[in-house]
């Protein structure tokens, strides 16, 4: 079973971006649907982007459409989200996910990381 280690969170200002970065290890990602998943402190965990196995179809959530796009390099078995106009809802910590399209849209893969925090505020 593939391995997920996320990386690039941190603090950052409202209206600031970052770059999240999800490496496998112990398998081929280009067999899963991809994704990144966040939960707030005393909230559930809810699917954000959502990436097809050859990364030619991607879904967001309604609440990052428009400021979060996520990508992925199969070669290189690494997976990204690219995080722009960063608000302070988006306080969370991110996990890199890994499953079926559905588990992955709803935040509930089975395969996931350890999570990387980020933090928005001023």
């Amino acid at each position: 079973q593939v391995q997920l280690v996320e990386s690039g969170g941190g603090l950052v200002q409202p209206g600031g971006s970052l770059r999240l970065s999800c490496a496998a290890s112990g398998g081929a990602i280009s067999t899963y649907v991809m994704g990144w998943a966040r939960q707030a402190a005393g909230k559930e965990r809810d699917g954000v982007a959502t990436i097809s196995k050859d990364g030619g179809t991607t879904y967001y959530a309604r609440s990052v459409k428009g400021r979060f796009t996520i990508s992925r390099d199969n070669a290189k078995n690494m997976v990204y989200l690219e995080m722009n106009s960063l608000q302070p809802e988006d306080t969370a910590i991110h996990y890199c996910t890994a499953g079926g399209l559905s588990a992955v849209m709803n935040g509930n893969a089975a395969i996931r990381g350890q999570g990387t925090q980020v933090t928005v505020s001023s």
